[in-house]
This record gives structure tokens, C-alpha cells and sequence, in this order.
């Protein structure tokens, strides 16, 4: 009698962070200022040693806000500059936002505040023929185009499909690090109740005047419990180009653009059939405004789905915005409800089963509704060698450090070694992030959101806060906009690698 064991199911992991290149988990700038400082400490005690004393000092004062880090990782120095910015904001009055025919911004129109409110919204056609959504960031010379997703759900799935989607998944993912001229892609997931007015239109399309009256019984009671324990889970993937070629040459119209993401798209929504994501179609403009006009307004998500049954809502992307927004240092305003949002300071560690986000992109009765939305930067081939080498040798260097802590730095060094080996095996190297926005219809359940959340977190393997001082543009993140946010702040991208 031959005895077969049971398949082990598939683990996932290896989540790196790069190291950095100083001495114990220094950026490579403090270690320069760090040696430079104390080379100048010792060279003053050979002129006086109060003054080395005073110069070691001022030493301490620089370097401390630069190395002292939260639990989240922030030096006191990246702390202050949000306490500062938020500050400016709060002073200049840039946290509030009016709009629409009171209001002093958009000339009467309801158009989208923050990093969004230059953004413009065309449609064209791709190889296909079907209209898609374009939207352009002129402040970055991105274009961003939106794809709907109708996901298959994992319920009665066996695992090796499971496992089949994750593998195809993946590979998508690394073939985006060859996409010409992409720079992001963003998956969100929405859950939301269901108002139940689709249920209705459907019931009453196929319903007779003479039916039984047992029928029209049940279908009356369906109508009247089905919406309070369901829920919509809308799934979108955002794919942002870089309208510059390469970096310093002149930006591309965006009719260049339309031309060149409608011919990329056919093979892109094509390989996602393998992946889980069951029918994918690029969404078109009128789509895409709804959709941002009921995330800033709940409240109208039925008069929405309503409309598109009778002939459309026809929203345009200056009409999909709030008519007033006001950001808190923990909360955000909009319209008539109120939002949190929060990001991922830490990935899973160790290793997790294909189902570790089930939990968390779920839909949950404490929230009403819910965008867990994951953030991608590709590197290219090129990029990502380089950014793995770089990595494994800062591991290496860490280890040989001190003899303290060295089972964590040999697998460290163990870890890095298994990330060149699968770069080089032409697997591709992705930057990611999280955003969980939580948004509920009062005050009053922000409280109860933020519980949600917390229980969710470590379920999901991860680490959260929340955006403390920038809640509305972590909010318009969280959104299908194809916002990247490192090209919007105001801190240079040197200064941020220092820090």
C-alpha cells in the first residue's frame, strides 16, 4: 500500500525593504555627517576642550532629529517637517476647499480638489475599439488609464487555482516593468452596500401582472431584506505613462497618449484573464466620474446606479468633485461624510498563504465603505539588477558589522542573496505601498472605523498608521487617478533618501 502525503500548500514572502549603505541602519548621508562631525569633535580638543565639548554638542542636536526613529520607521526630522507643513496648510487656509456655484474655486463647477484639481479627463479608443478614460496630471505629465475588473471570487476554488492566479498574477506584474514608459500602477478594491436598486430594476424588467401571488410575496420580501446584508465590491487597476519619453525631453500631447496607451491596452486587459480578475475593460469617462463623484459622496450612490439605467447620469469630470471638502489632521471632510486613511509602514513578514488580504479587502459592517488600494512602482530590468546588488551588499555589509544579532543579519544576507538569484532569473522588482481609506457617514463612527482597521492590520500581516496631516491627498492616493505621490511633495528626492 503506497501512502501519498498531502500537498503543502503554497507560502509567498520575501517582502525586502532595501538596506541603506551607512553604519547601523544610517541613511549613507548621516554616516557622512556623523564621521565628519566627530573627526572635527577630535580635532578641537587639541585646541580646547570646552569647545570640542560645545561642537560635540551641536553634533548630538543635528544628528539626532536625522537618526531617532518611531516604530514606523520616521526620523524626528521627516515628524517635524509634517507638524511644519501642516501648519502652513492649516495657516494659508489650504485645508478647506468650496466649490461649485458659491464657491470661489472651478468657476462655478464641482471639479476635484488637492493634487487632482488640474487634472483633465478625454476619451479615445484602443485596438479594440472600445472608449476608455484618460486622465492627465499636468503637474507630472502623467496619463492614466482605468481598467474595471470583474474578480472572481475564491469561494468553492481549489488552492492549486489559487495558486494558478497568484503565478499569472505575478507574472503580469513583472511584465509592467518592461511597459514602455510606465511609471505606476495602482489596484484598488471597493466595498460598499449595495442600495439594492439594481435588484429592483432587475425584479421589475422580468416581472408580469399576472403573476401569483406567492411569487410576488417572495420577490417583495427579497427586495426588502437582500440589500441590508449585501454588499458591491468594484475592482480597478489604474496604469499611469510618463508623458516624457525619457527624463528632460519634451512631454507627449495627449493625443500622442491616447495613441500610444490604446494600442498597449489589448494585451494588457488580455493578460489579466489568467489572473483572477475575470473580465477586464478599460472604463470609459462617464464611468470614471461616477465613480469618483460617489467616493467624495456616498450619499448619491443610488441616484447614480438609478440614472444609468435611464439613459445616463452624463457627470463630466468637472462636475465629479465635492461641493466642499475640509481636512483634519486625522480625518477628512468631504461633502456629507467622513474619511481615514491610512498606510502601510510595514509589509508581511516571514511567510503568508496566497489568502493573507482576504480579510482586509473583505467587506466589513463597521465601515460602510472601504478602499484597500495597492500602490506599484516597476523598476526596469536595468533598475531592479541594480537596486538587488546594491541591496545585498548593504546586507552583507551589516552582517560583518558585529557579532551581535547575527542570526537575524545572516538571513538578512540569506534573504537578499534569494532576491538577486530570482532577479537574474528574469523575475522582475517592484516598489509597493498600501492605502486602506475607511469612510463612514458621521463623526461620530470614525472611532469604530479606526477599531475596524486595527483589527484588520494584523490579521493581514501588516502594519499600519494613519496619514497623519495629509489625510486629502492620501485620500485622492487611494482613488483610481493614477496619482504617484513621491513627485508631489515638496521635499526633494535627495533630501528624503538623507533622511
Amino acid at each position: 500500500m503506497t501512502v501519498t502525503e498531502a500537498p503543502r500548500p503554497r507560502t509567498y514572502g520575501n517582502f525586502r525593504r532595501p538596506r541603506t549603505s551607512g553604519l547601523r541602519g544610517l541613511s549613507l548621508g548621516v554616516t557622512l555627517l556623523l564621521f565628519a562631525g566627530l573627526v572635527a569633535v577630535v580635532l578641537t580638543t587639541l585646541a580646547s576642550i570646552w569647545a570640542a565639548l560645545g561642537l560635540a554638542v551641536v553634533l548630538v542636536v543635528l544628528t539626532a532629529p536625522l537618526a531617532v526613529r518611531d516604530r514606523h520607521g520616521r526620523t524626528l526630522m521627516q515628524r517635524g517637517a509634517v507638524r511644519l507643513a501642516w501648519w502652513r496648510t492649516t495657516s494659508s487656509g489650504g485645508h478647506l476647499y468650496r466649490s461649485g456655484p458659491l464657491g470661489r474655486a472651478g468657476h462655478g463647477r464641482c471639479k476635484l480638489p488637492g493634487l487632482a484639481a488640474e487634472s483633465a479627463l478625454t476619451e479615445a479608443r484602443d485596438g479594440y475599439g472600445r472608449p476608455f478614460a484618460m486622465i492627465t496630471t499636468p503637474a507630472t505629465g502623467h496619463h492614466t488609464v482605468v481598467i474595471s475588473c470583474e474578480a472572481d471570487g475564491a469561494a468553492l476554488v481549489d488552492e492549486q487555482q489559487v495558486d494558478t492566479w497568484v503565478a499569472h498574477w505575478g507574472q503580469w506584474l513583472s511584465t509592467l516593468g518592461a511597459e514602455p514608459d510606465l511609471a505606476a500602477a495602482s489596484v484598488t478594491v471597493e466595498t460598499a452596500p449595495d442600495s439594492g436598486v439594481r435588484l429592483r430594476q432587475e425584479i421589475a424588467a422580468n416581472s408580469v401582472a399576472d403573476a401569483p401571488d406567492l411569487a410576488g410575496s417572495m420577490f417583495r420580501e427579497v427586495l426588502a431584506a437582500y440589500p441590508a446584508g449585501s454588499a458591491q465590491i468594484a475592482t480597478r487597476i489604474a496604469l499611469t505613462y510618463s508623458g516624457a519619453a525619457r527624463p528632460g525631453s519634451p512631454r507627449r500631447s495627449a493625443e500622442d497618449m491616447a495613441l500610444h496607451i490604446g494600442t498597449r491596452l489589448p494585451g494588457l486587459t488580455a493578460g489579466l484573464s489568467m489572473t483572477g480578475a475575470g473580465t477586464a475593460v478599460p472604463m470609459t469617462a462617464t464611468e470614471l466620474a461616477e465613480a469618483v463623484r460617489v467616493a467624495y459622496d456616498p450619499t448619491v450612490a443610488s441616484l447614480v446606479e438609478e440614472a444609468r439605467t435611464t439613459g445616463g447620469t452624463g457627470l463630466t469630470w468637472d462636475e465629479a468633485g465635492p461641493m466642499a471638502a475640509q481636512e483634519g489632521w486625522d480625518h477628512y471632510r468631504h461633502d456629507g461624510a467622513f474619511s481615514v486613511t491610512w498606510a502601510m509602514t510595514e509589509a508581511p513578514q516571514g511567510e503568508v498563504f496566497s489568502n493573507v488580504l482576504t480579510g482586509l479587502v473583505q467587506p466589513v459592517p463597521d465601515i460602510a465603505r472601504k478602499r484597500v488600494t495597492l500602490l506599484y512602482r516597476p523598476h526596469t530590468r536595468a533598475e531592479g539588477a541594480r537596486v538587488v546588488q546594491q541591496d545585498y551588499k548593504n546586507a552583507l555589509f551589516k552582517a560583518q558589522q558585529s557579532q551581535i544579532g547575527q542570526a537575524r543579519d545572516d538571513a538578512e544576507v540569506t534573504a537578499a542573496r534569494r532576491t538577486t538569484e530570482e532577479q537574474a532569473q528574469g523575475h522582475g522588482v517592484i516598489r509597493f505601498g498600501l492605502l486602506i481609506t475607511a469612510t463612514v457617514g458621521s463623526a461620530g463612527e470614525l472611532a469604530t472605523a479606526a477599531a475596524a482597521v486595527d483589527n484588520l492590520a494584523p490579521a493581514a500581516r501588516i502594519a499600519v498608521r494613519p496619514v497623519y496631516g495629509s489625510q486629502a491627498a492620501a485620500f485622492a492616493a487611494a482613488l483610481p487617478l493614477g496619482l504617484v505621490l513621491p513627485l508631489h511633495t515638496a521635499l526633494p528626492q535627495t533630501v528624503r533618501d538623507a533622511m
